[in-house]
């Protein structure tokens, strides 16, 4: 009954913004806002399976003829969706041959029975991957299963504490602090290409490394450690390594060779500047290929998580119809003219710039901020009495703030791969945003006035 109430006042609302079409949207816009509020709403109350309410959303956004099929099915030619479908083969080859159980055994008996020694080591090894392999994606389709066999050394069962803690550990550890590592996630470089083609300015690696990762990244990634201790407190129980045949130890070097391959492609992407995608799916059809690959077809055709690609589709489909129908924009100019700016309350013009990002995030997901908010960089920053370099760089501020998990579709991924309740990541993704408001922001305000930037 509850869920029904939901799903009917999210209908009813959406029917609202159709009729009324409020601020001034377009007929377009008001189908495009209502149909984003059924696909939010209905994703975070779980009203719907996730992969069902994606579809509807993308196929009610060609029914009505908000945006066309090349753009609402773009998402099944992203390298996004193609790094999952390799990650996906990984997992597959690290759980046949043994490898994760292995690597989850050693890593389990150096926890000594720690729970706490097991959350910080995850988090602290996600968030060191970070400096080294530039895609969110890619550790997390990485990381995932091998956490999740760690959790299982560890003797904590689906649905125990410990499992959540540890998916969550390693879903947000090797994806929220990174935001503070350059070229680490999506959203950094599609700010830093925003920057440098609309006003010309490319922030560097040290510079943006010394204003944003002893708060948002250190800091950051010891409020999640704290959290989920907190939350999902549990105690790890060694179990006794698994007996492993010389087949599977063959397998375990076979694929400990192919994936330290694709590592090292990962690692010097800007030497030869593949997709770490493409990268991803060459690793992953070789381990797919008869005779000399790892995973069969019939593994394959057991294993293989098309409900996950089909939530990712509706996910990039999600900011696609919002940049598309211009949602988006009318956010930003609608936030421009409210937010209040005063160049001589520099506490009051951090305050509304983060604050504006972190609004802006909520509506066009990560990578939108700094597409949507760049254009107007300049204004805001005469209106604050600022340089256009500071506030560009506080965009960081919200887009490194995730309010709800489909904002961000490397930490959706990561739970779905971890299979655990999307409702874990909700309430983690309020929790932690609240604090980092409240408590992180202001801290990096005094931080940045330290360092003269503000």
């Amino acid at each position: 009954m509850q869920k029904l109430i939901t799903a009917l006042i999210t209908l009813l609302c959406g029917a609202l913004i159709i009729i009324l079409q409020p601020a001034g949207l377009t007929s377009e816009q008001a189908w495009g806002a209502a149909l984003v509020l059924f696909a939010i709403l209905f994703w975070a109350a779980a009203l719907l399976p996730d992969h069902l309410t994606a579809l509807i959303f993308m196929l009610a956004t060609i029914l009505f003829a908000v945006a066309p099929p090349e753009v609402v099915f773009a998402g099944f030619s992203s390298a996004a969706m193609w790094l999952i479908f390799s990650g996906l083969i990984f997992g597959m080859a690290i759980n046949t041959t043994g490898l994760g159980g292995r690597i989850a055994q050693t890593l389990s008996q150096r926890v000594n029975g720690s729970y706490t020694r097991l959350i910080f080591g995850i988090v602290t090894a996600s968030v060191l991957l970070g400096f080294v392999m530039p895609s969110s994606l890619g550790r997390a389709v990485l990381l995932v299963p091998i956490a999740i066999a760690i959790a299982d050394s560890c003797g904590f069962m689906p649905g125990s504490k410990g499992r959540t803690g540890t998916a969550l550990a390693v879903a947000f550890g090797c994806h929220v602090p990174t935001f503070a590592v350059l070229p680490a996630n999506v959203p950094n470089m599609v700010f830093i290409g925003a920057a440098e083609t609309i006003h010309g300015i490319s922030p560097g690696y040290a510079e943006y490394l010394l204003l944003h990762f002893p708060v948002l990244g250190l800091l950051k990634g010891l409020l999640i450690i704290g959290l989920i201790l907190l939350l999902f407190p549990d105690k790890p129980q060694l179990h006794s390594a698994p007996q492993t045949s010389s087949n599977d130890n063959h397998g375990q070097r076979k694929l400990i060779l192919v994936l330290g391959t694709a590592l090292a492609f990962w690692f010097t992407d800007s030497l030869h500047h593949i997709s770490p995608a493409w990268i991803g799916m060459t690793a992953a059809l070789f381990l797919l290929m008869p005779k000399v690959g790892l995973v069969d077809s019939k593994t394959f055709n057991e294993k293989m998580n098309f409900n996950l690609m089909a939530f990712l589709a509706g996910i990039l489909a999600l900011g696609a119809v919002i940049n598309t129908t211009g949602l988006g924009n009318v956010l930003a100019n609608a936030l421009n003219s409210w937010i209040p700016l005063n160049p001589d309350n520099p506490a009051l013009n951090y305050a509304s710039l983060s604050g504006t990002a972190i609004m802006t995030a909520l509506v066009a997901t990560l990578p939108g901020v700094p597409a949507v908010l760049t254009p107007f960089a300049d204004q805001m920053a005469s209106n604050a009495g600022m340089t256009i370099k500071a506030v560009l760089m506080t965009q960081v501020l919200g887009f490194s703030t995730i309010l709800m998990p489909y904002q961000s579709a490397p930490l959706i991924v990561a739970m779905q791969l971890s299979k655990e309740p999307l409702r874990h990541a909700i309430r983690f993704c309020l929790i932690s945003a609240t604090l980092t408001i409240l408590i992180l922001l202001p801290l990096d305000y005094l931080w940045w006035q330290w360092l003269g930037w503000i």
